[in-house]
C-alpha cells in the first residue's frame, strides 16, 4: 500500500559561509533540526546566492557542485554533495509558475551552489534526497511572497521548501579576529530583534516593507539578496505563518543566524 507523502513544513535558514563546517554549534543545530523533520520525498532551494531572471531551474540530474567563493582553503572546493537530480520536481515547478504564466528557464549544468549545499551536507548527510534549486528572478519581496505561494502546494507531495540567506548580512562589519558568539554590533541585534518579532506577530506587510519599518535595515542589509529568500518562505506558508518558531537564533561573527521552521 503506497502512503500519502507527509505535508513538510517551509524553512528559512542562515546558511553561513564555507568555514560553517567548522562550528560545532552550528553544524549540530542543523542536524539537531533535521532529525526532527524527518525524511521528504525532495527538496526545493531558494538561494541568496542564484539571482537570474526569468526564474531558472538548476541542474535536474547530479551536477558538479557550484563552489561560488573565492580565497578560501583548498579543503573547501573537495566538498561533494551527490544528491540525487529532481526531475520530477522539476516538472511540477514548471506546471506551477507556467499556469500563472511565470516565465521559467533551465540551466541543467548549474550545480548547487554553497547557500544549498552548505547547510545540507549537515542536514541531510546521505545526499540521498532529490535536490532542486530554482533562483531568485527578482529581489522584490512582494513578488517572492507570491512566487512562496505559488510554490506552496508542493509541501503537500512531501517537499520541503527551503529559503538560505542570512538574517543580518553586512560582510564589513564581521570580526573574524574575535570568537565566533562575542557581542554582535546595535545594527545586527536591533534589526534581529526586530525581525523576529514581526515574523512572530504575522505582520508580513511591515516585512515586506523592511527597508523603511526595520532598524538599521540598509546596515543589516547593505543589499537585500540574503533576506529575500525569507520571503519565498513566507509566501510558501502563509496559511501556516501562526505555527512558527525560531530554530535556531544567536550570532556569528556579529552576524545573526537566526532561522525558522513554519509548519
Amino acid at each position: 500500500m503506497t502512503h500519502a507523502p507527509t505535508r513538510q513544513p517551509v524553512l528559512y535558514l542562515s546558511h553561513g559561509a564555507p568555514p560553517l563546517a567548522d562550528d560545532a554549534l552550528w553544524t549540530k543545530q542543523l542536524a539537531d533540526w533535521a532529525t526532527d523533520l524527518g525524511e521528504p520525498t525532495a527538496i526545493l532551494v531558494v538561494s541568496a546566492h542564484w539571482e537570474e531572471a526569468p526564474l531558472t531551474l538548476g541542474a535536474t540530474t547530479t551536477a558538479p557542485l557550484t563552489y561560488d567563493f573565492w580565497g578560501f582553503p583548498e579543503r573547501y572546493y573537495r566538498v561533494t554533495y551527490p544528491a540525487p537530480g529532481a526531475p520530477e520536481l522539476a516538472a511540477k515547478v514548471r506546471k506551477l509558475l507556467r499556469s500563472a504564466d511565470h516565465p521559467v528557464a533551465d540551466d541543467p549544468e548549474r550545480g548547487l551552489d554553497h547557500g544549498a549545499y552548505v547547510p545540507l551536507v549537515e542536514m541531510f548527510p546521505e545526499a540521498n534526497v532529490p535536490v532542486l534549486q530554482i533562483s531568485m528572478p527578482t529581489l522584490d519581496p512582494a513578488a517572492l511572497v507570491e512566487l512562496g505561494r505559488r510554490l506552496a502546494p508542493l509541501r503537500d507531495e512531501g517537499v520541503l521548501i527551503i529559503g538560505s540567506g542570512f538574517f543580518t548580512h553586512n560582510l564589513s562589519g564581521l570580526d573574524m579576529g574575535r570568537d565566533a558568539a562575542h557581542r554582535p554590533p546595535t545594527w545586527s541585534s536591533e534589526f534581529d530583534d526586530w525581525g523576529d518579532r514581526a515574523i512572530a506577530a504575522q505582520d508580513l506587510d511591515a516585512l515586506i516593507d523592511f527597508q523603511r519599518k526595520a532598524p538599521a535595515a540598509r546596515l543589516a542589509h547593505p543589499r537585500t539578496e540574503h533576506f529575500a529568500p525569507l520571503f519565498v518562505a513566507l509566501g510558501a506558508s502563509t496559511d501556516t505563518l501562526h505555527h512558527q518558531r525560531a530554530v535556531i537564533d544567536g550570532y556569528w561573527y556579529g552576524l545573526a543566524k537566526r532561522s525558522w521552521q513554519f509548519d
